[in-house]
């Protein structure tokens, strides 16, 4: 983490959010806030590398991003339907669905290091957008604080229902880091729930999934941010139930090309190394409260 700068993978990510904004169509996932949050002149930069932002790889990567953040927030929709008032953004990153919230009485939490929040307000400031009362920033620094004091700071009601989305961060953790969060959440109110994307372990994957698996893990590595964690879904069912979670939906490119790619002639659609988990609380937990 550089001072007063987000990730690069964090940059990645919004810039492939923006690139399919203009890039593709009929658009998966749509985003306004996407392209201002670049700044000036961000349209004209993702046009300029459009000749890489159609090969394969790069293309299977904008899939996975779009479909997972339409997923998080189609499930977020039938959460705040089901009564759930807090929504809480792990890894925020340049995430922009407190921007453009529908819900009058979400409160939306984002979560990440407080140098990628001063980073991220400088630029939603640089392009007028005026965060809503209805957004808090929980600012937390793992060196220092835990997710808890940093969610309570922002005044989050851990007694609550809350939808979680935690996207684009699992891979990077070590397991016990990632279960650890798991089982906070799970110690969540009936009611809550948990929607995030892991990684297939490269030996389960096809020869070509194995490529595209090996051409972004060296990028991500070749940036100071490596995977680290992978899972069977079988075996993340088990994690999830022992943790405390009730009932756990798992779905992948089978899944999802049907519903989100089904009928395109560009290539757009997901080719099976990640997945999407999502999680629900139905029963108290023994371990209350969560977070």
């Amino acid at each position: 983490m550089h001072p007063g700068r987000p990730s690069r993978t964090a940059l990645a990510v919004a810039g492939l959010r923006a690139a399919h904004q203009i890039m593709d169509g009929p658009v998966v996932f749509a985003d306004p806030v996407a392209l201002p949050i670049l700044g000036p002149g961000a349209e004209a930069r993702i046009r300029s590398d459009e000749a890489r932002l159609h090969t394969p790889t790069v293309r299977f990567l904008r899939a996975s991003v779009v479909a997972r953040s339409r997923f998080a927030e189609d499930t977020l929709a039938t959460a705040v339907a089901d009564g759930a008032r807090q929504y809480v953004v792990l890894g925020a990153g340049l995430d922009t669905f407190a921007y453009r919230n529908p819900y009058p009485d979400l409160r939306v939490f984002e979560v990440d290091h407080p140098a990628t929040q001063a980073w991220k307000r400088d630029m939603l400031a640089a392009a007028g957008i005026l965060p809503p009362s209805s957004v808090a920033y929980a600012g937390v620094d793992f060196e220092r604080d835990t997710l808890a004091e940093g969610l309570a700071r922002a005044g989050f009601d851990r007694n609550r229902p809350a939808f979680v989305a935690w996207l684009g961060v699992a891979i990077y953790l070590t397991r016990d880091a990632i279960l650890d969060t798991l089982r906070a959440i799970a110690a969540l109110p009936v009611g809550s729930g948990i929607v995030f994307d892991y990684s297939l372990p490269p030996d389960t994957l096809s020869e070509k999934q194995r490529a595209a698996f090996q051409a972004m893990a060296d990028r991500a590595a070749a940036e100071g941010e490596a995977w680290r964690s992978f899972f069977i879904p079988e075996t993340l069912a088990a994690d999830l139930s022992a943790v405390g979670f009730g009932t756990v939906t798992d779905v992948g490119a089978a899944e999802l090309n049907p519903r989100y790619f089904a009928g395109r002639t560009d290539g757009l659609g997901l080719g099976g190394i990640s997945r999407l988990a999502h999680a629900a609380v139905t029963s108290p937990s023994p371990i209350a409260p969560g977070l």
